[in-house]
């Protein structure tokens, strides 16, 4: 073991990859030892440190430091080897991998007598571990069709979703979704999620988070209630944050966007007592909103083309500075790209060559960028 530690590291690539290469054979020799030792401790009585009864993946994953999924995998393959002797000649000759016995062993354990390794190796040799995994659930649907669907129906029962409130009023969503809902899911959200237009410089999670709002958003009809006065709106100081059931307060930068294409009523308070209620008008609607679809198609920022049913219509001069809600004034912009130009502090100019995104002072073209 010294003698690992203390080796010399090759410098040259080739050398280095042979190496791994090596010692990577010689690990998945010794894996497959382990799971035939593993599989013979489960022929002798388990008794755990208090007297009670342990199984053989607890005693493994207590004592050889495993995970209960990596223990049951060597189990697994041990005891399915009998089952699966022409892979474990591929094994030793190198045309599978270690995981590919374990993707084997487990649709053994799954189909029981059904199971035929001649139809899977072939698969195994063509295919990495994962891309493996999934061809074998094509083949335990071929054999045990009404099993699988019982398992995903039981699957989907098991789906949930988690909304908790942070202390800075971020919502915290957490979830679980069977693959069939998961793959829905993921069909929706992967083409909203790729970059979109100049300046996108987000990466792959922060797009999908944006995805995943603009779906809930858009293809809902939303009825949110905001509290905020005139002077809130126009973000003179000392005027409070604005209010909603479900947040902490608003900034007035997210209220100016929402009030420009939104169902607006008035209600006049004295002594925290309405006074007046007036009748709800949206800013843009109508034969209004119908033109400007009609004029811009889509989200007007460069490179952008979000439908015009997914964007809002957005003030270039703000309604409650004064602008006018008429085309002149107006352009679409989707859901990035409106919070973009209020909260990110954007502006946009129209010209004859149509619109030009200024960025904020602090911007920089050289932000760093995650991996996509």
């Amino acid at each position: 073991m010294l003698a690992l530690l203390t080796a010399e590291i090759p410098t040259r690539l080739v050398d280095i990859e042979e190496e791994l290469f090596r010692i990577r054979g010689e690990i998945e020799i010794r894996e497959l030892y382990f799971s035939r030792l593993a599989s013979a401790r489960a022929a002798h009585e388990d008794v755990d440190e208090e007297g009670g009864e342990q199984t053989n993946i607890d005693w493994l994953r207590h004592n050889c430091r495993m995970t209960q999924q990596a223990a049951a995998d060597r189990v697994r393959v041990g005891d399915k080897l009998a089952a699966m002797p022409v892979s474990e000649d591929a094994f030793y000759n190198g045309a599978i991998g270690f995981q590919h016995l374990v993707v084997m062993a487990r649709t053994a354990a799954a189909v029981g007598n059904d199971f035929d390794e001649t139809k899977l190796l072939p698969l195994a040799q063509k295919h990495s571990p994962g891309k493996f995994y999934h061809e074998s659930l094509r083949y335990r649907h071929m054999v045990q069709p009404k099993e699988v669907a019982e398992e995903q129906a039981n699957l989907a029962e098991h789906n949930y979703l988690k909304l908790n409130t942070g202390e800075d009023g971020c919502l915290v969503v957490n979830g679980v979704f069977d693959p069939v809902t998961g793959a829905s899911i993921r069909s929706t959200l992967e083409p909203l999620a790729r970059p979109m237009g100049k300046h996108d410089y987000r990466n792959r999670d922060k797009r999908l988070a944006d995805a995943f709002a603009e779906v809930v958003t858009r293809n809902t009809k939303v009825h949110m209630n905001v509290t905020s006065t005139v002077e809130t709106l126009l973000g003179l100081l000392g005027a409070p944050a604005a209010e909603n059931e479900f947040t902490l307060p608003i900034s007035f930068k997210s209220v100016e966007r929402w009030a420009c294409d939104s169902t607006i009523s008035r209600v006049l308070m004295k002594d925290s007592i309405p006074i007046d209620v007036g009748r709800s008008e949206r800013v843009v609607k109508g034969a209004q909103r119908r033109a400007l679809i009609a004029r811009d198609k889509h989200c007007q920022w460069p490179g952008c083309e979000r439908p015009a049913s997914w964007c809002d219509g957005h003030h270039i001069v703000h309604w409650v500075n004064g602008g006018r809600t008429d085309l002149d004034n107006m352009i679409l912009l989707c859901a990035r790209h409106h919070r973009m130009v209020h909260e990110g502090e954007w502006q946009v100019v129209k010209s004859d060559e149509g619109l030009m995104p200024i960025a904020p002072s602090y911007f920089s073209p050289w932000m760093p960028r995650g991996p996509d």
